[in-house]
């Protein structure tokens, strides 16, 4: 006989997002740097503007590969 398969007790929930992966990571980085305005300088502050750093990082690399790929003159 065939097994049924049983249902997960876990869902996936789903969205769209509403503002583009690119503009929720330079939002982001700008709450970060806001936040590390206001601690003093130390391990936490330097943490907190890499973590900032590396979202701007990944607004750019997103929208570098957005770009169409520029065509081979062959």
């Amino acid at each position: 006989m065939r097994q049924q398969r049983r249902r997960s007790t876990q869902y996936r929930h789903r969205f769209n997002q509403l503002q583009p992966l690119e503009e929720r990571l330079i939002q982001h980085a700008t709450q970060l740097r806001e936040e590390a305005n206001w601690l003093p300088a130390g391990v936490v502050r330097e943490a907190i503007i890499r973590r900032a750093e590396q979202a701007e990082t990944g607004a750019h690399m997103s929208q570098w590969l957005r770009l169409p790929a520029p065509e081979s003159k062959a």
